[in-house]
């Protein structure tokens, strides 16, 4: 049976709709606003966050929540066919084409934990798996200029793998220092985001310095043209993806068969498309690690609980909230055990 078919007859009972803001300022350039979904049944909630990063398109959620008809019984499927006729944006396009999958996956993921909870049931139990241990890496901005300093901060709590945005601004003495740590996992080289703020040009000098300074760490999203493809002779098998990963078929649709893939549950958009990429990864023996979206409440629990049941070992880009402040205390370190008797997507650890 495929993943998938063992969720989707789960029923849910919804009673009501209900959003909560979550907004942080992480540092004086960078004020994070989410959206908890909330599906409210007769005794228990299901809760999802929309990882959407324009504020905007969270003050058109909250003021316009009462168009969706999302009440009722379902079962899993029935409410993601409901949902998919919905408009989410309510007669205006989204300012950018992937939150689409971001809003639909606040919803979704909603449903499954609210679905789970009124079955009495974990995520593991209902895929007949367990919840392991969990593996993370985390992901400290290094600051504008960036230096180590935040990382020293985080070294000298726990001992835990990095994943880091290269750019053109890496000092030599950055560089070397990153090295000497062993600790880079994950580079990402973000060639292939929409958003010009966020998105890395190829350079191909800043190529040649992550492909040789780094040799054990992946390299994430690199843009492969004329003046980049070339680089990566003999190191195609450290080139992964996450930007473009959204479906079965953007993994089909890669340059080459990949050795390894980041799954980010909200790119995906429903729970059908991101089970049935986990699946056609487990069956093609593509490796999974796990990435997040700067969550600020249930959605991080949620990356968790299905990273520890896919991928627990991997070196996943999902640390606990602790590690994603200006001044990181009283860190947790990996693996992360989880706690007995969990219910619907809540993954908490001891």
């Amino acid at each position: 049976m495929k993943i998938y078919e063992k969720l989707k007859e789960l029923t849910l009972n919804v009673e009501k709709v209900e959003l909560e803001r979550n907004e942080k300022q992480v540092n004086p350039e960078f004020n994070r606003v989410t959206t908890t979904v909330k599906l409210k049944g007769p005794e228990k909630t299901g809760y999802g966050e929309d990882v959407i990063w324009d504020p905007e398109e969270h003050d058109r959620l909250q003021e316009n929540i009462e168009e969706l008809t999302l009440t009722e019984g379902h079962t899993l499927e029935d409410f993601s066919e409901r949902l998919s006729l919905q408009d989410l944006f309510f007669g205006k396009e989204p300012s950018r084409e992937d939150y689409r999958n971001y809003r639909t996956w606040a919803f979704e993921s909603a449903a499954l934990d609210l679905a789970l909870k009124q079955k009495g049931i974990s995520l593991a139990e209902a895929l007949s798996r367990e919840y392991s241990r969990l593996n993370f890496i985390a992901s400290p901005g290094l600051g504008n200029p960036p230096s180590y300093d935040k990382i020293e901060k985080i070294q000298s709590q726990v001992d835990v793998g990095l994943k880091l945005d290269a750019t053109d601004d890496w000092s030599e003495e950055l560089i070397e220092k990153l090295a000497e740590s062993g600790k880079v996992r994950v580079i990402d080289l973000k060639g292939h985001y929409e958003d010009k703020d966020v998105r890395q040009e190829a350079d191909p000098d800043l190529y040649r310095k992550v492909i040789d300074r780094f040799p054990e760490a992946l390299i994430e999203d690199p843009v492969l043209n004329d003046g980049t493809r070339p680089l990566f002779d003999g190191e195609e098998e450290r080139i992964t993806w996450d930007e473009p990963i959204t479906s079965v078929g953007s993994i089909k649709s890669l340059p080459f068969k990949p050795e390894k893939i980041n799954i980010k549950p909200s790119r995906f958009g429903s729970v059908r498309k991101l089970l049935d990429a986990i699946e056609y990864c487990i069956n093609h023996e593509i490796q999974m690690y796990g990435g997040g979206q700067f969550e600020l409440s249930r959605g991080r629990e949620h990356i968790h609980s299905i990273a520890s049941v896919f991928y627990p070992e991997a070196d996943s880009d999902i640390a606990p909230r602790k590690y994603n402040v200006q001044e990181p205390k009283d860190l947790p370190s990996p693996p992360l055990k989880p706690e007995k008797g969990l219910e619907g997507l809540n993954w908490k650890f001891k």
